[in-house]
């Protein structure tokens, strides 16, 4: 059967699975990067943090470059930079030199991430596009999930520079296969750039991350976040060419959608920061032997991601989400109830077939929900708030669920209380989901 779909889908799906990666593959990395570099605990952070700093605070305006100066333009940069960036974190010589090279990754990721979206959004309609987007969502939990197991083999059995390196080869053929394959669209040359929005945008998010993550100065920066904040929310209202359109706002569907995605990946985040912690020093596994025990979760979400593709056609969006949230309540539920003492099979692997089945359901209509009713010259401001509440959600809920739990050393404590917070921020995407139905009688 021809894929009607044609090679651009699988262009957009490539590079935002390559950035997902990216991400996650360092969380099994670090330690032997730590050693090969001579990287101090303070100093190997950095190339999490600077990475999260680059990549939240510039998705805003990796968004609005694609609405103003041509998506596929704006995609060919990100590629660009995010494929030689990757070559160069590879072959980094030094600790400086990879945290330098993660910050101007980071970069390409912000431009690569809402402009893929966009890019889908220009590209297919109908129910050709909530096809395409289910597909979309699929990729956002695989690629946490997988690049977790794909960071521990080439760590363990070939080294973690192949984690990086693999980016460009890719990267090329994506570069090459846009070029030739994806139409360039007209773009707003009428509208100029909010140059002080975008600087505000920045600032202001960086604030909030710095707030959250930073090492220090936590209230000092929450407060200028606020400040930044208020200011950059005035003078959007009153410019005509705002880096964040707040229009996007008015509709119900995508505010509630939004809400819903920031406590869902911040809880699933949560999931994929703190289970393998336990599953190594609670059951002594392998930082490899860790990665692999998230396969009872990343089998189902891949699995069942695609049966949720092919029911959306037959079922609306909003039962799909509904249904997904409710699961995924059910699975961290269920992880939080079975005491460890049970064992991995019982205890961790039985709640994460839940979770990876609630998750297969959740990630597409959350997206599709996210840039529902979307004109198409606010494609790229739509595809940034759905990237930036994702982004914000894994920073502050793990921070919040992290925070909250510090003080609790007893490790099968610390994560009773860290699966009963994640329970808890389970609950509010159903209470969305349950808003989005609303909206659609």
């Amino acid at each position: 059967m021809k894929n009607k779909f044609g090679i651009i889908l699988p262009i957009i799906l490539l590079s935002y699975f390559l950035i997902l990666l990216d991400n996650s593959v360092v969380f099994t990395s670090t330690v032997k990067i730590a050693s090969d570099l001579q990287m101090t605990p303070q100093s190997i952070a950095w190339i999490t943090n600077i990475y999260a700093l680059v990549f939240g605070s510039l998705l805003l305006l990796g968004g609005r470059l694609g609405d103003l100066y041509g998506r596929k333009r704006i995609f060919l940069v990100g590629l660009v930079i995010f494929t030689v960036c990757s070559l160069l974190v590879g072959i980094a010589p030094t600790g400086s030199f990879i945290i330098i090279m993660r910050g101007f990754q980071g970069i390409g990721s912000a431009i690569l991430a809402p402009t893929s979206l966009a890019l889908l959004l220009d590209n297919y309609e109908g129910k050709q596009r909530e096809k395409a987007i289910s597909y979309y969502g699929v990729t956002a939990g695989l690629g946490a999930s997988v690049g977790l197991i794909i960071g521990g083999i080439v760590t363990t059995f070939v080294s973690w520079r192949l984690g990086f390196l693999i980016n460009v080869p890719l990267g090329l053929l994506l570069i090459l296969l846009t070029i030739f394959t994806v139409p360039a669209r007209p773009a707003q040359a009428h509208q100029k750039l909010d140059y002080f929005g975008s600087i505000l945008s920045v600032l202001a998010i960086l604030s909030l991350v710095n707030g959250i993550n930073g090492s220090g100065h936590h209230i000092l920066f929450i407060a200028l976040f606020i400040i930044l904040l208020i200011v950059f929310l005035i003078r959007e209202v009153k410019i005509d060419n705002p880096i964040m359109p707040l229009t996007i706002f008015k509709d119900r569907e995508r505010v509630s959608a939004y809400i819903a995605r920031f406590c869902y990946i911040g809880a699933m985040f949560s999931f994929f920061f703190l289970v393998p912690q336990v599953l190594q020093k609670y059951y002594g596994f392998t930082p490899l032997l860790a990665a692999f025990g998230f396969m009872p979760e990343t089998i189902p979400q891949f699995l069942f991601g695609f049966v949720q593709s092919k029911l959306a056609a037959k079922y609306k969006n909003e039962n799909i989400l509904l249904f997904g949230t409710i699961v995924s309540f059910v699975g961290v539920f269920i992880l939080f109830m079975l005491d460890l003492h049970y064992g991995y099979w019982i205890s961790i692997a039985l709640p994460m077939v839940v979770i990876g089945i609630g998750q297969g359901f959740s990630f597409g209509p959350l997206t599709i929900s996210g840039v529902a009713n979307t004109p198409k010259e606010l494609g790229g401001a739509t595809s940034s708030a759905v990237n930036v509440f994702h982004q914000l959600g894994s920073s502050i809920v793990l921070s919040i669920v992290v925070s909250l739990t510090a003080s609790i050393t007893n490790v099968v404590t610390a994560y009773h209380y860290q699966t009963l917070l994640m329970t808890i921020f389970i609950i509010v995407p159903i209470v969305m989901a349950i808003n989005i139905k609303r909206i659609h009688k």
